[in-house]
């Protein structure tokens, strides 16, 4: 499925302008039909499902909360 640069922003929830810069980067893959870019909504599964996973993991760890000071025994 392909998105306009707008329809890409909306689903990344980033600006239009980023997008553009990210195309001009070729950070993203892009198709220039003649009037518009057209971005493959695919290409994002990996990265999105990477955040999905790195989100879990970051409530897994506030939940857990700050370990208490290990005590370690001072040489002096």
């Amino acid at each position: 499925m392909y998105l306009t640069i707008k329809e890409t922003a909306e689903y990344l929830n980033f600006s239009e302008d980023f997008i553009k810069h990210l195309i001009r980067e070729k950070r993203i893959r892009a198709l220039f039909d003649g009037e518009q870019f057209l971005i493959n909504k695919e290409q994002f599964n990996d990265h999105l499902e990477q955040m999905e996973k790195w989100k879990k993991l970051m409530e897994l760890e506030a939940e857990e909360g700050i370990p208490e000071d290990i005590d370690y025994k001072d040489e002096d």
